[in-house]
């Protein structure tokens, strides 16, 4: 057929069927394979080719690419092109240490990631601290091991190279912590449930901003009005009202000369609400007498709901039988005071660092713990490991016990977590190699063995 490429002078033959390397589009690269063929090396260069797409894309995917793109080769021919890069001699000098899972729960692994060139080094058939320290046993030169905090690893590295300087990750850190923290939250939520409760019997009827459902729209207009009242009552410019807080003068203009009740009208969410979210006021106004249920239902009507007035006549039937169940106090989870907690202040947005004060207030406990949260997040952020030891002598002198058990787990590993706190080096190399293993395992479907997975994950991309 007029306008085929021909095959390539000197070209070994064919190895299946009709296929033929796929000549280059750029000349240069078209000039370049067909000198490199008349030398010989057609051959070299197809099983290069062939060698990077399955170790990209794995057996199937890179036959189904090689089919398009006229490369020889099934699935298994590409997969035994694979080899397993030789191991080097001597351990690299700055060496990334981690544990990834074979089957979560049941089997896991160790990678080692040379840290300065960013690249895996050998991958280990399990994650035990004999594994670890026969390796380096037998392969000296690191000076530097940035692992996680898992007891193993560093039982290993104390063995097997005691002159190496060992670097806690300082991602793990901060997580480990954050566990603490949450774990203290969810231990002092009984405090938020009685101040809450305490609130609602010492305050009076709720008012018409108090009955409204606890929507982001009302907050916001909420604070913005607190603020804006109380940089006006100290002869604030308005232009000064808008830098502070963000917004355009026109806005703090319009909270400064509309009354309250006005703003709060404005700010209705116009969107369904569900009864859940007025149970509590329900509650409250069936307690003091008011039981008519369409009274009720023109009530919440006017402050949101868009419900049937047949779901609020249920509602009520179940007052009046004595089956309703109590609304529970609006608490925070655990989990959303620690995000609040463990964020600096300034990426806070106004509502959430509302809700963080009130929460304050109910529990002194939680601030502590808020303080210390703050000031060991600067630690890590700032890298101060010189003041580490203060943080937890400070730390261990509180009467919390989650965060007294982290800071004796620091203890514990004190020079690793120091230097982790100092120095630059960390595991977010390692940490990336671990979400390209996943990827790859996936790419397999965990049908893959040890030898062509390790194979794959040492295979540069």
């Amino acid at each position: 057929m007029a306008g085929t490429p021909g095959p390539v002078a000197g070209a070994p033959p064919r190895l299946r069927g009709q296929c033929r390397l796929p000549e280059p589009l750029d000349p240069r690269l078209r000039q370049r394979g067909a000198e490199s063929a008349a030398r010989g090396g057609s051959h070299k260069l197809l099983r290069s080719w062939l060698r990077a797409t399955a170790a990209e894309l794995g057996g199937r995917a890179g036959a189904r690419l090689g089919r398009k793109l006229s490369l020889p080769g099934g699935s298994m021919r590409l997969l035994r092109l694979i080899h397993t890069p030789a191991v080097p001699e001597r351990a690299p000098r700055v060496l990334g240490v981690d544990e990834f899972a074979f089957r979560r729960g049941v089997r896991y692994g160790t990678i080692l990631v040379d840290i300065e060139s960013r690249r895996p080094v050998v991958v280990l058939s399990d994650r035990t601290s004999d594994t670890l320290a026969g390796w380096l046993h037998d392969r000296p030169g690191v000076e530097v091991v940035c692992r996680n905090r898992a007891s193993a690893y560093a039982r290993a590295v104390k063995e097997a190279a005691p002159q190496a300087i060992e670097v806690a990750d300082r991602r793990h850190l901060l997580r480990s912590f954050s566990l603490a923290v949450e774990k203290t939250c969810h231990e002092h939520r009984p405090c938020l449930q009685k101040y809450v409760e305490r609130a609602q019997r010492a305050g009076p009827r709720m008012s018409a901003q108090e009955a409204l459902p606890p929507t982001l729209i009302v907050d916001r207009v909420v604070w913005r009005h607190e603020e804006i009242d109380r940089m006006v009552d100290v002869d604030y410019p308005l232009s000064e009202i808008a830098r502070r807080l963000g917004l355009d003068r026109k806005t703090v203009r319009r909270y400064r000369d509309t009354s309250f009740d006005v703003l709060l009208a404005s700010a209705r969410d116009r969107r369904n609400v569900p009864l859940d979210r007025f149970k509590p006021y329900l509650q409250a106004e069936f307690a003091v007498g008011n039981t008519v249920a369409t009274e009720l239902y023109q009530q919440i009507r006017e402050r949101g709901f868009r419900g049937g007035y047949s779901t609020l006549s249920r509602y009520v039937g179940t007052l009046r039988d004595g089956t309703a169940v109590p609304a529970p106090a609006p608490i925070p989870a655990p989990r959303t005071i620690t995000g609040w907690i463990m964020r600096p202040c300034e990426n806070l947005p106004p509502r959430e660092t509302h809700a963080l004060e009130q929460v304050r207030l109910a529990c002194p406990d939680i601030t502590n713990t808020r303080n210390l949260a703050r000031a060991f997040a600067d630690l890590v952020r700032h890298r101060r490991g010189h003041l580490l030891g203060a943080w937890i002598r400070q730390a261990e002198g509180r009467d919390l016990r989650s965060i007294r058990s982290f800071a004796g787990f620091l203890r514990q590993d004190i020079d690793a977590v120091t230097a982790g706190l100092t120095l630059s080096y960390s595991s977010g190399v390692v940490e990336g190699h671990d979400c390209r293993i996943k990827l790859l395992k996936r790419s397999m479907r965990g049908l893959a063995s040890f030898t062509l997975l390790g194979a794959r994950i040492l295979t540069p991309p």
